[in-house]
């Protein structure tokens, strides 16, 4: 009987250590997944700064004003 009590309980630890690494690796994901969406969305914010400088009036030379020496 003592052998199958020390197995149990060895399968005992082992499983407490699982479910900590499981449960760590669950905290893990969830924050990996934050700084995801994080980084999509200041993705899409560069985006549209990108696209607002290259469709702002400076996008055309000839629309700009001449330099102050001219």
């Amino acid at each position: 009987m003592d052998a199958i009590e020390q197995r149990l309980a060895d399968l005992e630890v082992r499983l407490t250590f699982i479910d900590d690494t499981v449960q760590a690796l669950a905290a893990a994901d969830a924050e990996q997944a934050m700084r995801i969406v994080e980084l999509e969305r200041l993705l899409h914010l560069l985006r549209q700064e990108l696209q607002s400088v290259r469709l702002g009036p400076a996008s055309d030379p000839h629309s700009e004003p001449p330099p102050p020496h001219y």
